[in-house]
């Protein structure tokens, strides 16, 4: 897959981030399965807690239009080092991309990038499975 696109408009993204508080831009770019490019910057809040990530403005552009499956994500920040999803964020693609084809691409730009699958950054994940009644996805020691 040629990255390149996507990074750019990860990169462009980042531009229109909210952070008065860190200071810290971060943009994303969500590639769609039907090949629609969703971007979201991160979003700050004085709260904190209610301040949101680059990667889920994304995925909740791209849900809110009708899209539920993707690809690939590329994640840029101001860090110029590769910057990984949050745990959060982590969990949310979890959501709605197969843990095993979809891929996070960390980018510092066009040509310095690493790629991961997403079952390799988020190894037990929680998903649909878990909230089956009589599953056998209990703790060592814990019986249903």
């Amino acid at each position: 897959m040629d990255y390149q696109v996507l990074i750019a408009r990860a990169i462009e993204a980042k531009q229109s981030a909210y952070v008065p508080y860190s200071h810290f831009r971060v943009g994303a770019a969500l590639l769609t399965k039907s090949g629609k490019i969703y971007t979201g910057c991160n979003v700050e809040n004085v709260s904190f807690s209610a301040t949101n990530c680059a990667e889920r403005t994304a995925v909740y552009k791209a849900v809110s239009e009708g899209e539920r499956d993707f690809v690939a994500i590329v994640v840029n920040g101001d860090n110029n080092d590769y910057l990984p999803p949050c745990g959060i964020c982590r969990q949310v693609l979890a959501e709605f991309c197969d843990m095993e084809t979809f891929q996070v691409v960390l980018a510092n730009n066009e040509k310095d990038y690493q790629v991961a699958t997403l079952d390799k950054l988020l190894p037990g994940a929680f998903l649909t499975e878990n909230l089956k009644s009589g599953d056998s996805h209990s703790p060592p020691g814990k019986e249903r």
